[in-house]
């Protein structure tokens, strides 16, 4: 076999020229196309990176968003339920107060118609036995219903003041009243009696008055001096009814 060196050569040469334009030609362009393409791929990988990130930083944001929207609205909840319960608990209270007043009042109601009650029925009774008291000494013997109080009379009359027993009379007659008329006799003896205490002689103008039931009263125009069973049962009658 023998070679061409000259065609061998001329074929390397062209082949040379060949890569060369190839080289010059497309194979720079296709790498500057190829490598731009990467970039634009990396570019648009890189965007879908960002974007991906965005959205996953988008997502965190939303999911970090909805558990705080969570815990505000199971925070509400609670408050809405404390407040609830609070608010219940004070009702409940203030119902149990008005129930408990209401009570108070009721009792106290109750307490002053027992009190009103025990005070008629205590005056009723004090008027009762004032009224018996009354019937039984209307019963006395006459005599008994002046007589005994004569002295009684001149005892009070003589405890008066000084000042008072010295004007008994001094602006005329001193009127007394009794229970019944009086004999001659007793009044003899109570215008003795009533000089013996004061030292001179009284005119005494003398009427009945069966209000007295029984007893004297001496009602001058500085002094009334009474000794008599109406004034003490209107005492016991005070005394029987009073309420402290």
């Amino acid at each position: 076999m023998t070679i061409d060196w000259w065609t061998l050569g001329l074929q390397t040469v062209n082949a040379a020229i060949l890569i060369w334009l190839l080289a010059r030609f497309l194979f720079r362009p296709v790498s500057e196309i190829i490598a731009k393409r990467q970039a634009l791929a990396h570019a648009d990988l890189d965007a879908a990176e960002a974007a991906k990130q965005a959205a996953e930083a988008e997502r965190e944001a939303a999911v970090a968003a909805r558990a705080e929207i969570s815990a505000r609205r199971a925070a509400l909840l609670d408050a809405a339920q404390a407040d609830a319960e609070r608010e219940k608990a004070r009702l409940k209270e203030q119902a149990q107060a008005e129930i408990a007043e209401d009570r108070r009042r009721a009792e106290a109601a109750q307490a002053r118609a027992e009190a009103d009650r025990r005070k008629e029925l205590d005056e009723q009774a004090g008027y009762l036995a004032a009224d018996i008291a009354e019937r039984l000494l209307r019963r006395l013997p006459d005599a008994a219903r002046t007589v005994g109080f004569i002295d009684g009379l001149v005892v009070a009359v003589s405890e008066l003041p000084a000042a008072v027993r010295d004007r008994l009379g001094s602006d005329g007659p001193v009127p007394v009243r009794a229970a019944r008329m009086l004999l001659p006799e007793e009044r003899a003896t109570l215008e003795a009696r009533l000089a013996e205490a004061l030292g001179r002689t009284l005119t005494l103008e003398i009427r009945e008055d069966p209000e007295l039931i029984a007893g004297l009263e001496l009602d001058a125009t500085n002094a009334i001096v009474r000794n008599h069973f109406r004034a003490d049962l209107s005492r016991i009658t005070a005394e029987l009814t009073r309420h402290d």
